[in-house]
């Protein structure tokens, strides 16, 4: 892997493509007018989930989505909103990841996070109300007509966002700082669980929704599991390089607060040239588990890329 060479035009262009179009139809989804059982929508509640989740973010996440099912020739739409699903869930988490409580941050995306921008407790309901959407949206026909592809894709995005996923990768996460014991230092092996599963579950997730979407075979899911797992390792390690070497301007969050304050990281365990040398090595991980979609793959390829040579 050489940081020298951009990603490809191609990547770039559907990268911020999707982006568009997903901000498009999340502003649609969270417009004013209630939907089919809601009753209304409170207008300072809804502000809120719009503030955590328009006009900003690469969409990594739905990105995944709808390339990893083009593999398997699914409708774009239906795709796009699954993927603008995902991505409910992974703005909520950042609400409540900012939240005095938990991170205590006041920027986010280079804007005052929501609980700065609204109030604490209606930062709590927007993400409550974000993560309750995302199933919502998920459910819906218009992902998929059949209803047993959608229970699929519920019940997996329910397990990557909490116990065994997401949330329970933060409780580790606080848990290592010390927060309700004896800080320790955790292992390598330790470090890694904890990193699965606070940021690599979802952007496997991600992967793997593609191939349930176009009703992949055993190998095919096989296959892009190991490049999900590869890419959300990569991505983790690629942000805490960042959070380590970059600064708030670059980045639109406080740079430098994780190492400040003690996170298990692998660079902090390792060592930056370590972590940069297991980089690329996840980098290699994730281009041989697309070898067998061959150059319908090449931007699933250059994301990979991408997310370890990341700047921002």
């Amino acid at each position: 892997m050489d940081a020298r060479v951009p990603p490809s035009r191609e990547f770039s262009a559907r990268l911020d493509a999707i982006a568009a179009e997903t901000d498009a139809l999340l502003d649609a989804l969270l417009d004013g007018r209630a939907a089919a059982g809601e009753i209304a929508r409170p207008p300072r509640l809804l502000e809120a989930m719009r503030h955590a989740s328009l006009g900003g973010g690469k969409r990594l996440r739905p990105f995944l989505v709808v390339e990893t099912a083009a593999l398997f020739g699914v409708p774009h739409q239906g795709a796009l909103l699954a993927g603008a699903a995902l991505e409910c869930v992974h703005c909520y988490s950042l609400v409540h990841d900012d939240l005095p409580a938990m991170d205590n941050d006041d920027l986010r995306r280079g804007r005052p996070t929501v609980h700065k921008a609204f109030d604490e407790a209606t930062a709590i309901l927007a993400g409550d109300s974000l993560l309750t959407f995302a199933f919502d949206v998920l459910s819906r026909p218009a992902v998929h007509a059949d209803p047993g592809v959608r229970l699929a894709l519920v019940n997996e995005l329910a397990r990557a966002s909490g116990l065994g996923g997401m949330a329970g990768g933060q409780m580790l996460d606080l848990a290592a700082e010390g927060r309700f014991e004896k800080k320790r230092q955790l292992d390598e092996k330790e470090v890694a669980t904890l990193q699965a599963m606070k940021t690599g579950a979802l952007l496997r997730f991600a992967c793997r929704a593609g191939a349930i979407l176009g009703g992949a075979d055993k190998a095919g899911l096989d296959a892009l599991d190991r490049y999900g797992r590869a890419v959300g390792q990569a991505f983790q390690i690629a942000d805490d390089l960042l959070d380590l070497e970059s600064d708030t301007a670059t980045l639109g969050k406080q740079a430098g607060k994780d190492a400040a304050a003690g996170k298990a990281t692998l660079p902090s365990l390792l060592g930056a040239p370590a972590a940069r040398t297991r980089l690329k090595s996840l980098v290699d991980d994730a281009d041989a588990a697309l070898e067998p979609f061959g150059g319908k793959a090449a931007v699933l390829s250059a994301a990979a890329h991408f997310i370890a040579e990341r700047r921002t």
